[in-house]
């Protein structure tokens, strides 16, 4: 797939971070005086923006309840388990910092030109970054600090105290609404512009960020609206939905769902934004990371997978238990699109197609039982160091989800005929008969709960799932429970291991379902981990101007 790589200047080297609480650039850096004359001066600056999208580390959800692995060295175990402490620094606030003053600089840059309506796109693409900055902060952290000029070592804005959650959800949702009408359309991009942000990312960043801060509203409370918040997602939805730039990727028929995460799913219909990658130039490692259990399933995100009658393997006669391959058997089609059925081959080394069974010991260990499918190329790039597909920061399935959650959480109920555009699009793709509210009330069901289900299953290990439990405010009751896997005992995991000696080289619990950390050694303090703490060294070096989240 032809793709265009962006050129860029060096502006980024005007923004290299200082040690201060805003990490801001030194002063005696190279004069830009003559920079900013023309219209392509600007564009080539905004270039530089792409390079802070989300690369493959974050695609990973160890910081939650349905996987576990070997990321970053355990940094995201401890998160997830409820041990970690607050760090010196952190490079997300960094970045998201240096981000902000490059877009600020761009901003300052564009006032002063005198070029006006000349350059609205790039100051459209500097307002969505500086967006998108904010909101990467605000659902880690909660309220920081709102900086909107370009400082120095010696302004005194670098002590600015932490701004509100609300504040700063205010502040991302204004720059939206200014860049959108900036921005171009998808269909109005020339070829070599494929990649460029453009009104549908910000409308769905829009719908993103208005229907966290709803729900985190409703559910934790505080004293706010959520209402405003709720239609205001609904209404970026719908107008981006209105538009007719997106659809649900269809093109590999009934596989679709896989190769949309990879190179066979680039600029498809369905992706909004992305972070592009491309031969010999920017290539990742993705595909072999996860070969070697980087991120792991666990039996919670399995579980949510319901059977092909549309009902959760609880109550489906078609459930047929838990042995090895029986356990994929009349599921969601996602299911074995996302999860390595064993059994099944996958593009390996060499350029070789391998049949995969899960092993519990040795290089292909998998502390669950369970294999990831989901991000898997099948090209021998991937298979060398060198992958070449995006990862899709923004699509349009994740824009029907929001849509249809922040109809019911407004609403307290979903017509049918709004669920036929949102969730049931998605589950038509794969073949999975339709969410009605008549389905609901026949089998006992609660339309939230199965609203929720679909956002997991659609959405997983793309990196939601902690904001998620977070902003529904039931992060304490699902993460101190036990990462368990696969049903090794009296399975033909056991079989096929027979050497494994139970409670000595592999734990299960009292139904034999493998233990991959016990509930024991899991916690979650509501007065203390539905917000992150703030870095150390911010609080130190902003003088008192900086305090510190609840309980850290």
């Amino acid at each position: 797939m032809r793709k265009t790589l962006f050129t860029h200047v060096g502006i980024l080297l005007l923004l290299t971070a200082a040690c201060n609480p805003m990490d801001l650039a030194p002063k005696d850096q190279i004069s830009d005086a003559s920079f900013w004359k023309s219209p392509d001066q600007f564009r080539l600056a905004a270039n530089d923006f792409y390079y802070s999208l989300r690369e493959a580390h974050n695609y990973t959800e160890i910081n939650s309840d349905i996987a576990t692995g070997s990321a970053t060295g355990g940094a995201m175990q401890s998160v997830s388990n409820g041990s970690y402490l607050p760090p010196a620094n952190s490079a997300l606030w960094d970045q998201s910092f240096a981000g902000i003053r490059a877009t600020n600089y761009l901003l300052t840059r564009a006032e002063q030109s005198g070029l006006g309506t000349q350059i609205d796109r790039w100051v459209g693409e500097a307002l969505f970054f500086r967006a998108y900055h904010y909101w990467n902060l605000v659902k880690t952290y909660g309220g920081v600090p709102l900086i909107t000029q370009v400082l120095d070592v010696t302004s005194p804005e670098v002590y600015t105290p932490r701004s509100t959650q609300q504040e700063v959800i205010d502040f991302i949702l204004a720059d939206l609404d200014n860049a959108i009408p900036k921005l171009l359309r998808q269909s109005e991009l020339a070829g070599e512009e494929m990649g460029r942000v453009t009104e549908g990312a910000a409308l769905a960043l829009k719908a993103r960020a208005a229907l966290y801060q709803g729900t985190w509203l409703k559910y934790h409370g505080g004293g706010g609206n959520p209402t405003p918040l709720l239609a205001a997602a609904i209404s970026a939805a719908e107008q981006l939905i209105a538009s007719g730039e997106y659809q649900v990727y269809t093109g590999q028929g009934a596989q679709s769902y896989k190769y949309l995460f990879i190179l066979q799913g680039d600029d498809c219909s369905e992706v909004i934004l992305a972070r592009r990658y491309y031969a010999n130039r920017a290539t990742h490692n993705w595909t072999r990371e996860l070969w070697f259990n980087y991120m792991i399933p666990t039996k919670t995100l399995a579980d949510l997978y319901l059977a092909t009658d549309g009902l959760p393997i609880t109550t489906s006669p078609l459930f047929m238990g838990y042995d090895m391959t029986d356990e994929f058997q009349n599921r969601d089609p996602r299911m074995a699109m996302t999860f390595i059925v064993p059994g099944d081959s996958i593009y390996a080394d060499g350029g070789v197609w391998a049949t995969i069974y899960p092993g519990f010991t040795g290089t292909n260990a998998t502390q669950t039982g369970y294999m990831i499918r989901k991000f898997l190329d099948e090209t021998l790039e991937a298979t060398q160091f060198q992958g070449q597909y995006d990862f899709k920061e923004m699509r349009y399935g994740e824009v029907l989800l929001n849509l249809a959650e922040a109809l019911y959480e407004r609403d307290g109920s979903i017509s049918d005929g709004d669920l036929a555009r949102t969730i049931n699009v998605l589950r038509s793709r794969v073949g999975m008969p339709p969410l009605t509210n008549g389905h609901v009330a026949a089998n006992g069901l609660d339309m939230l709960t199965e609203i929720r289900r679909e956002r997991t299953v659609e959405l997983a290990f793309e990196g939601f799932r902690r904001d998620d439990l977070r902003r529904w405010k039931t992060a304490e009751t699902a993460m101190p429970q036990a990462l368990r896997g696969v049903k090794f005992v009296g399975t033909e995991y056991q079989q096929r291991n027979p050497t494994l000696v139970v409670g000595v080289d592999i734990q299960v619990d009292a139904n034999g379902f493998i233990v991959a950390e016990p509930a024991g050694s899991r916690q979650f303090i509501v007065s203390k981990h539905y917000l992150d703490p703030i870095p150390l060294q911010q609080i130190q070096l902003s003088g008192g101007t900086m305090t510190q989240n609840p309980g850290w």
